[in-house]
């Protein structure tokens, strides 16, 4: 579903993103790992076409994300890290702005733009202007447009930020459902472990902008040479060396 090729990017002196080569089957969720300033949000910007890569090449569905990013584009669903919303429309007219972007017939539109306001609990809120709703609310309602025209492959960065537990637990659920049911992708980055642990069927680990582990659990224990590691969040330290500033933590005086 998703192929990156010798995929890099370069900001002045600084390589973000490092001679990346991943491929993500249709069906998967598949869990893109780091630490901050790993280069995660940017790859997955070139990925959904907002930044162009300084080398390499992104294909979704066989389709490549530089040649045509408008075909590419309709295949993808993207959830940023940070809800960026018109605040001054209401959530109903936000989904039928972004439903007309995809095309189609007005009323199937708003079927389905009801059909995920009531999924994400807010239809009581449909009238109401996006600026007087709370962070949760809107990363529920930018979830529920990059659902609308349901989209092949689902980009998702950090998607628990803000969200209650029912709203957590609904997140998982769709997540799931869509590789297992429905035969899309998602493609999800969090720094919440045992989200990925719990969802994830690999993950890839990136460090400096450099994959440096990729697979199932069982693989990446093999990569690291510690088939008797336990958790996800164990083998996430050794790999990027997250261990090491606490050693000073229990010195300091609070």
């Amino acid at each position: 579903m998703i192929r990156l090729e010798g995929l890099s990017k370069r900001f002045g002196e600084l390589w973000a993103v490092r001679d990346v080569d991943l491929h993500v089957r249709p069906g998967e969720v598949f869990g893109f790992l780091g630490p901050n300033g790993a280069g995660k949000t940017t790859t997955m910007k070139i990925m959904v076409g907002l930044i162009s890569p300084t080398s390499g090449r992104v294909t979704v569905g066989g389709v490549d994300v530089l040649a045509e990013p408008i075909r590419a584009k309709q295949a993808i669903g993207y959830i940023p890290d940070r809800p960026y919303l018109y605040e001054k429309l209401s959530a109903e007219e936000f989904l039928f702005f972004v439903a007309g972007l995809y095309g189609g017939r007005r009323a199937e539109r708003a079927a389905r733009a009801d059909e995920l306001l009531e999924l994400f609990g807010l239809r009581d809120w449909r009238a109401e202007l996006i600026e007087s709703f709370s962070h949760g609310m809107k990363q529920r309602l930018t979830m529920a447009a990059a659902l609308l025209h349901r989209p092949q492959l689902l980009v998702v960065d950090e998607p628990m930020v803000g969200l209650d537990p029912r709203g957590a637990k609904l997140v998982k659920t769709l997540f799931r459902r869509m590789g297992a049911q429905a035969g899309g992708t998602v493609f999800l980055s969090t720094h919440t472990l045992e989200v990925a642990e719990e969802l994830c069927d690999r993950v890839a680990i990136l460090n400096e902008g450099r994959i440096v582990a990729l697979g199932s659990m069982d693989e990446i224990r093999a990569q690291v040479g510690d088939q008797g590691a336990g958790r996800l969040q164990e083998l996430f330290m050794r790999l990027t060396g997250g261990d090491e500033p606490d050693r000073g933590a229990d010195e300091i005086e609070l």
